[in-house]
């Protein structure tokens, strides 16, 4: 659901039109039966409804925050408005235009048919950078200036979710008006760096240089290129939650390799912050087995042999065999 709920947050062209000249879903059995347009028809993009916090007919919603959300379906026809109603507020920072969010939510058509839920996936996170990553106006409505914390309703008709395109792998159509919940549970600006208490590391790890919104630069000396073992500085100690397995890591990191310290990748060449599931097989083992155990806020040293590495395969320019060391700052664990 991880994988589904971030491809639902893309808004390629297609995703934001919409379909007709209206926003009310259809209703009738002719306009249910008509085929979503396709080709240069459904690059006509349909305006957004203005938004507004209710309406006079709106689904029902149940459930805790942070643990479940049930949304029941309202009788009759959608309005057409885009309605944006915060349920329950949070009391954590404001979500800003260009922050890493993470959130749980569920979705629905009008009619009631279920193709997202979170909870249902195992309660974890969706987290997204939406300073780097386009997305639909349901998502980004339901974020940007509310709090961390507050539980969202949303009532997206076309022009507000998939429009012309709709979503044939969920069976959305371009005539589906959408209701969504949303829990916003993490906010933090894609600029982030680590904030905590300064430590003394191992003298045979790398040394590292760590500028404000640039990739880190490493001095490695001749005996620390080819490490027997994993080895893990703690540079910036944070004062936030223990990181577990099966989270989604929000963290700025840059990587080298250990040879000659040329930098491979970093955060910052995608518009800052990125986020990983940690601990699940999903990073590379260094990652897992470095960064579990963490504390959010703490900037971490990783010297990786290649056994802990990408091994005999390499990766995308990484040559095969190669040990690798990374600056990772650990800015949320959602």
């Amino acid at each position: 659901m991880r994988r589904l709920a971030a491809a639902l947050l893309l808004a390629p062209t297609l995703l934001l039109t919409g379909c007709g000249s209206s926003a009310k879903q259809a209703s009738s059995a002719d306009a249910a039966a008509t085929p979503c347009p396709s080709g240069s028809a459904a690059a006509v993009k349909l305006p957004v409804p203005t938004q507004v916090d209710t309406d006079s007919t709106l689904p029902t919603v149940s459930g805790v925050y942070g643990k479940d959300a049930k949304i029941t379906a309202a009788k009759g026809d959608p309005s057409g408005k885009f309605v944006v109603k915060v349920l329950s507020e949070g009391s954590g920072p404001v979500v800003g235009k260009d922050d890493v969010v993470g959130f749980s939510f569920v979705g629905q058509t009008w009619a009631g048919k279920t193709f997202a839920d979170t909870y249902a996936d195992g309660g974890g996170s969706t987290v997204d950078n939406m300073h780097t990553t386009p997305m639909v106006p349901m998502f980004t409505q339901a974020m940007v200036g509310h709090k961390v914390g507050s539980r969202v309703l949303v009532v997206a008709p076309p022009g507000a979710g998939f429009g012309n395109a709709g979503y044939p792998q969920l069976g959305i159509t371009c005539h589906d008006t959408l209701n969504l919940v949303f829990d916003i549970n993490i906010s933090l600006p894609s600029d982030s760096m680590a904030k905590g208490t300064p430590q003394t590391v191992a003298a045979d790890l790398p040394k590292v240089e760590v500028p404000q919104g640039k990739a880190a630069t490493f001095t490695i000396s001749e005996a620390e290129r080819n490490p027997k073992k994993l080895g893990v500085g703690v540079l910036i100690k944070g004062n936030g939650p223990v990181v577990k397995p099966g989270q989604n890591l929000i963290a700025q990191y840059t990587g080298a390799l250990l040879k000659d310290g040329t930098v491979f990748d970093d955060s910052w060449k995608y518009g800052g912050a990125s986020n990983f599931v940690i601990g699940a097989g999903k990073v590379i083992p260094g990652w897992d087995k470095g960064l579990v155990g963490q504390t959010v806020g703490s900037r971490v040293l990783l010297s990786i042999p290649a056994a802990d590495a990408y091994g005999a395969q390499g990766n995308q320019g990484i040559p095969a065999n190669s040990n690798l060391v990374f600056v990772v700052d650990i800015l949320g664990a959602a």
